[in-house]
């Protein structure tokens, strides 16, 4: 039957499914677009003229692609840090149990939490999982105990920290681009270092952080402006932001539009004096979006990519053959991902906004601690 037809008789997709499933197909992209993703995702800062070049299409052209992209909620670039004081920060993996019909609330009163640099909506034995960034170990016991843990729907939590995150989202590629191509827009970057980030940030520097992570493609001259300073003044903070690898900078694309659309996060077990030999291989495997070790019974984190549901049994039957030492012992495919490093994201993981990612103040929650502190200093 036509859709003319269908629309004349009054028919509603939901009384066909033929219709709905239609309806649920991607919007297309064409190759351009994802040669254009890619080569953000490989150098993000890189000129329109020098992404043009390489696409072999005009600067003007780059732009207005990326734009349309943008626009749609198709793609976006992001900009966060987490190296930011005298201290290396917490990353924490924070597991949550909601009571029924209390999840989207729960998600809704946190989703601009700034510190929460992911929040995912899961499978399994949890029904949110939370990624954070906290200042020490204080700081994420005040977080869990008198923010998270008194939400009204709220029932359980648990945390467990990285000892070391190997791999994150910002080098992951679709790969489209040839390898020469790659080579062109990445020969500037220098190699990967680790993040060391900035030891003493001022005011200028937060305020500067702040404008990048609306958009850092910005150019000196506009962000000197809005900052009222000089563009020599900002050029000299952005180049001792690169020295100091403070900054991370991504391109990501809807899931749904990737040709990787389901995300699994698998929980494993791997010999203490092994883990690091694992960690560096899983890393080179295209699935992996993020490797971390964890403090707790389970020392090894990892979230994978891949094509569709029924790749998950063969992907584990990869890792059991690769590495028969390492105990895969839970996992959870993400049904929304909410919020990815800072951006919120609807079901079909188009981008709705962002939320700059900055260390979490909580005034409430630390009024909250105090009080519980003065009930601790009188004996009972």
């Amino acid at each position: 039957m036509s859709r003319s037809t269908h629309e004349s008789t009054g028919d509603t997709a939901a009384g066909h499914p033929e219709r709905l499933l239609r309806a649920e197909q991607p919007e297309p992209l064409d190759e351009l677009d994802y040669l254009l993703i890619t080569a953000l995702q490989t150098s993000p800062r890189a000129e329109w003229a020098q992404i043009g070049k390489v696409l072999g299409v005009d600067a003007s052209t780059a732009a207005r692609r990326w734009n349309r992209l943008t626009e749609a909620g198709h793609a976006w670039l992001s900009c966060y840090t987490v190296a930011v004081g005298p201290t290396v920060p917490i990353i924490a993996f924070i597991e949550v149990d909601c009571a029924a019909g209390a999840l989207h609330e729960v998600a809704a009163e946190i989703a601009d939490d700034p510190h929460l640099i992911t929040i995912e909506h899961v499978t399994g034995a949890r029904d949110l999982v939370l990624t954070a960034a906290f200042p020490d170990l204080a700081i994420l016991a005040r977080y869990v105990g008198f923010r998270l843990g008194r939400l009204p729907g709220v029932s359980a939590t648990r945390s467990q920290t990285a000892t070391a995150v190997h791999t994150e989202g910002s080098r992951w590629r679709l790969d489209r681009l040839d390898p020469d191509s790659q080579d062109l827009l990445a020969k500037d970057r220098g190699p990967v270092m680790p993040r060391r980030g900035l030891p003493a940030p001022d005011a200028l520097d937060t305020r500067l952080y702040l404008l990048l992570s609306e958009d850092f493609r910005q150019p000196a001259a506009r962000l000197a402006e809005r900052l009222g300073v000089s563009p020599s003044t900002v050029r000299r903070r952005l180049d001792r932001m690169h020295r100091q690898d403070a900054l991370i900078y991504r391109c990501e694309v809807a899931r749904y539009l990737s040709g990787w659309p389901v995300s699994v996060t698998l929980w494993g077990i791997a010999p203490a004096g092994e883990s690091s030999r694992i960690a560096s291989q899983l890393i080179r495997m295209r699935e992996t979006r993020l490797c971390a070790s964890l403090t707790g019974p389970h020392n090894l984190m990892l979230t994978v990519w891949l094509r569709s549901a029924e790749d998950i049994g063969a992907f584990e039957a990869r890792l059991a053959d690769r590495f028969p030492e390492l105990a895969v012992v839970d996992r959870a495919v993400a049904l929304w991902q909410l919020k990815i490093a800072g951006h919120l994201l609807d079901p079909r993981g188009r981008h709705i906004r962002g939320v700059p990612v900055t260390f979490w103040e909580g005034t409430g929650a630390e009024r909250a601690e105090d009080a519980l502190l003065e009930r601790l200093r009188v004996p009972r």
